[in-house]
């Protein structure tokens, strides 16, 4: 009994310090680049777009199609940056708890 008290006190611990980290997932931001700096997409650590950042010489209407393909490029660079930062917290944050492989927390 002891030992299911301790570990319902250590879930109810990691609960509140992953509400901690969710708040501050949200706060930091990751930044996404392609076509060698000419196009950058800041997001927050869980995904949420804040700006994008065209170099003006890209803004043709006939490379419309590039550009497009660029800004999508940055998105997937900083969501995978955030998507690391995320394993790497949650990681830090469950250590020692027995958690089974695979079990994807966010």
């Amino acid at each position: 009994m002891k030992d299911l008290l301790g570990m319902m006190s250590k879930v109810k611990e990691m609960q509140a310090r992953m509400e901690q980290m969710q708040a501050e997932l949200d706060a930091i931001e990751v930044e996404g680049v392609s076509g060698g700096g000419m196009v950058k997409v800041v997001m927050s650590a869980k995904g949420a777009l804040k700006g994008v950042t065209i170099d003006p010489s890209l803004i043709k209407p006939e490379e419309a199609e590039i550009l497009e393909d660029l800004i999508v490029a940055a998105h997937s660079d900083a969501r995978g940056k955030g998507e690391r930062l995320i394993q790497e917290r949650t990681q830090a944050l469950t250590a020692g708890l027995p958690i089974p492989p695979g079990l994807k927390l966010f």
